[in-house]
């Protein structure tokens, strides 16, 4: 019973929604002006330390594949060895998108952990508007010890906010500092790079996949015209028409931003901004390759390839009865997710491919994490000691004794091994997803592939490798801009809001070149100049989208 942030939920947070947005995951809040972006861009990371007592079926590497287990560990590892807390209680701002879980007083599985934990973890645990409660509770002046600071969020002046409120954390966690703590040395590079800002680290990074969204497919609608899989832009809409039953059947889902990039990638469109020989950016939108796709998305919404309620929340229910063929997931993962309505599904994983002749296609992977949690402002060190080890203790990964009592519970109580897989048990299924949501939103470990049904887990490692082939990961990565922190989601949702109009028919391509011209006199070329500023040097030059 592992929790699984919902595909939209994700597209918010993570950095697939760059692709919608254009956002940075978080602000560097004013500090250009004092060096700061310079600063994050060449700031030490923790040392990187896998822990080498794991050992997956199927490894996984640094460019993103993901350790795989094709069963149950038949032995947990421990990695710490004493329990946390040692202060009493720790209290905590986080979020969820499961269904709230019972209270803590009354909730088996969350005792379970605190008593895991050696005191209690008193989670505060918003449902919605997250920035609202995170900017009440931050002019209240009465914060909780930690407090998850998510990306794409509006949450403005972040690096004024965590220098005045918050605990820098570089000197417990920077380069070898960081192998006190086993599970956070464990954490990437990439990952920490999220949580620097000012040229300092203000929290251990929350990991998600570090894949990028893929589109999916319901193999039994998409084998009456052979397969989910095309070769060309059009071969895939000629796909689209024949699958249509008017009023029973659909070939796509509703949600256009998400059908927009998957469209965007086999045109070559490069992942958020391409990098010039001369390190300058441009972002995608500014590019011919971004019209194309705009017409192409143009022609697929005529035919009338989408769901017709561009608000419909069953897509996952129909997608599983066949009645949409396609949806867009927010990694490869999620091929096997669909078993939990439909027994007998494993989605078909699309492979990007070329647009038209000669085009180059691309596979945009993720931002790689949903953000970071700092510690309140304290001069107490064994209170910062504290809040370190608590975090490295709900850091573990999978197949330790930590991973399992956080995500799973008790073994007895909340779940069971059966056939070397993990089964709820008990009251687990309403007090587990919502708690392991919240807690998985403000901490968390790398990410495995694991399934109950083994030849899931090889057919999605296998497809995690071709999607390698044709990676491309944001530039931007790590990097902080002021007016993209200021203005960036503002100016970016007025440019989506035309793309969307012209997805529909009702504006024209001139409109969306128009909205982009205005969305460079209003900051955009701004944005463009800070990002270049920091770009650092080993990020490579965008290559061309001609074969």
């Amino acid at each position: 019973m592992r929790f699984e942030i919902r595909r939209r939920d994700l597209f918010a947070l993570s950095g697939a929604a760059a692709v919608a947005t254009g956002a940075a995951a978080c602000s560097s809040g004013g500090a250009s002006q004092s060096g700061g972006d310079a600063a994050s861009a060449d700031a030490e990371l923790p040392t990187y330390q896998p822990l080498d007592s794991l050992s997956p079926d199927l490894p996984g590497n640094e460019d993103g594949l993901h350790n795989t287990f094709l069963k149950a560990p038949e032995e947990l590892i421990a990695t710490t060895d004493a329990a946390p807390i040692t202060s009493g209680e720790i209290t905590a701002l986080t979020q969820t998108f499961a269904t709230p879980p019972t209270p803590m007083d009354s909730n088996g599985m969350w005792g379970r952990l605190n008593e895991a934990l050696g005191g209690t973890l008193n989670l505060d645990i918003a449902i919605d508007s997250y920035p609202e409660k995170f900017a009440t509770i931050l002019a209240s002046g009465d914060l909780p010890d930690l407090m998850w600071v998510p990306p794409n969020q509006g949450i403005p002046n972040i690096g004024p906010m965590l220098e005045s409120q918050f605990v820098d954390l570089t000197e417990y966690l920077a380069g070898d500092a960081v192998l006190e703590y086993p599970n956070l040395a464990a954490l990437t590079p990439g990952s920490w790079r999220t949580a620097v800002v000012n040229g300092k680290i203000w929290g251990a990074p929350i990991p998600s996949t570090p894949f990028g969204q893929v589109y999916l497919g319901n193999p039994s609608v998409w084998a009456e015209v052979d397969g989910f899989q095309s070769s060309s832009a059009e071969e895939f809409l000629d796909k689209c028409k024949e699958i249509l039953i008017p009023g029973k059947r659909w070939a796509l889902e509703p949600f256009l931003p998400n059908a927009f990039h998957m469209f965007s990638q086999w045109f070559g469109v490069p992942n958020q901004y391409r990098v010039n020989e001369d390190r300058t950016l441009t972002a995608n939108h500014q590019m011919d390759e971004y019209l194309e796709t705009l017409e192409y998305a143009q022609k697929v919404f005529e035919a009338g390839a989408f769901y017709p309620d561009l608000n419909h929340a069953e897509s996952g229910q129909d997608f599983a009865n066949g009645s949409i063929g396609a949806l867009v997931s927010v990694g490869p993962r999620g091929a096997a997710e669909y078993r939990k309505i439909n027994p007998e599904l494993i989605a078909d994983i699309m492979v990007p491919f070329s647009a038209i002749e000669g085009r180059r296609p691309v596979y945009n992977m993720g931002y790689g994490t949903v953000g970071f949690t700092p510690f309140k402002k304290t001069d107490d060190e064994a209170k910062i000691r504290e809040l370190l080890d608590l975090v490295n203790w709900l850091s573990a990964p999978f197949g330790t004794v930590e991973f399992m009592q956080k995500n799973y519970g008790t073994e007895g109580k909340d779940y069971e091994v059966k056939d070397g897989n993990y089964v709820a048990i008990g009251d687990a299924d309403a007090e587990v997803p919502g708690l392991v949501s919240a807690l998985n939103i403000m901490t968390s470990g790398e990410g495995v592939i694991y399934n109950p049904i083994p030849s899931d887990s090889e057919y999605i490692y296998g497809k995690e490798q071709e999607l390698l082939e044709l990676m491309m990961r944001r530039p931007t990565n790590g990097l902080y801009s002021d007016t993209s922190s200021d203005k960036g989601t503002e100016l970016s949702a007025r440019l989506n809001d035309v793309r969307n109009d012209v997805i529909q028919g009702r504006k024209t391509i001139d409109d969306f070149t128009a909205a982009v011209k205005q969305w460079e006199e209003d900051g955009g070329l701004k944005i463009l100049e800070e990002f270049a500023e920091v770009l650092p040097a080993d990020v490579p030059v965008t290559p061309s989208s001609t074969l």
